[in-house]
């Protein structure tokens, strides 16, 4: 059986993923203040990031329409699976969701799935993975839903901010909070619950004892690392992405790592400076 998996544009894929013919990015679109920006290959992250430094007001997004998704859909692969950032940070699922419904009115042989990352980032990268590994092992389209919803649920997402400005501007953190965090150089250790909503874990007085923090969480959380692959996207900070690859590896062994630096949506959440790790 052929296949297609779609990733919405928070979900970045790997350089030697880009040109693949099994995997099609959908994109989102940013604006910053005039500037309309769409998050595909023309995405520049330095401009962007200099963009919203300038700018007192937050980024806005705008999921892919229901036609786009139905434009993905358009394949001779006989299973397309979809993957899209959590339903509750964008209507991206939503979207997918609704082009489903239509596209199968016309083409009821088609089989789609929609997941429901509840995470964003490379978050979204590891579930796409996830499907290609399971479709070369020639299991069934059912099967593979199955095994891939399951992994989604196991999934854990961990992050640290270099800045709250971006939570400030957009309204989730209030400007007391944010004017404090800043003038102490406090960072938040982050996390998604299961559901797909962020909350935060702990805090510490600057970017590398968040981190440690971040890590400790992690090993605590995670004892069957050797059976995961460990996902880490960075916005502008290969360093940092590195530095926490390495403390992980420290006393946990992982069955792959994959590295990928931030795309548009997801430069929005993390801004400059900002960590993801899926596991």
């Amino acid at each position: 059986m052929s296949f297609k998996i779609v990733i919405d544009s928070c979900g970045e894929l790997p350089e030697n993923y880009k040109n693949n013919p099994n995997f099609e990015s959908v994109p989102l679109t940013i604006d910053v203040d005039d500037f309309h920006i769409i998050d595909d290959e023309t995405f520049d992250q330095a401009d962007f990031l200099k963009k919203v430094a300038a700018s007192p007001n937050a980024p806005k997004s705008a999921c892919p329409s229901p036609e786009r998704y139905m434009q993905a859909y358009e394949t001779d692969a006989d299973n397309v699976y979809v993957v899209t950032l959590s339903s509750q940070l964008s209507g991206s699922y939503n979207s997918a969701e609704l082009a489903k419904s239509l596209y199968l009115e016309e083409h009821p042989g088609k089989n789609i799935h929609v997941f429901d990352s509840r995470s964003a980032s490379v978050g979204e990268t590891l579930i796409g993975l996830k499907v290609e590994e399971y479709e070369e092992m020639g299991l069934s389209f059912e099967e593979i839903v199955e095994k891939v919803e399951n992994y989604r649920k196991g999934a854990r997402t961990y992050f640290v901010l270099e800045t709250l400005e971006t939570l400030r501007k957009n309204g989730r953190l209030s400007n007391l909070k944010a004017f404090v965090a800043g003038a102490l150089n406090i960072k938040p250790v982050m996390g998604a619950t299961p559901e797909g909503t962020i909350y935060q874990i702990d805090q510490a007085r600057g970017m590398n004892k968040a981190l440690a923090k971040m890590v400790s969480v992690i090993e605590k959380n995670t004892p069957d690392s050797e059976e995961r692959i460990l996902g880490i996207s960075h916005c502008n900070c290969p360093e940092r992405a590195e530095y926490v690859k390495g403390e992980l590896q420290r006393n946990m062994k992982f069955r792959d790592v994959l590295i990928v630096d931030t795309a548009g949506i997801s430069s929005t959440y993390a801004s400059d400076g900002g960590i993801i790790v899926v596991l």
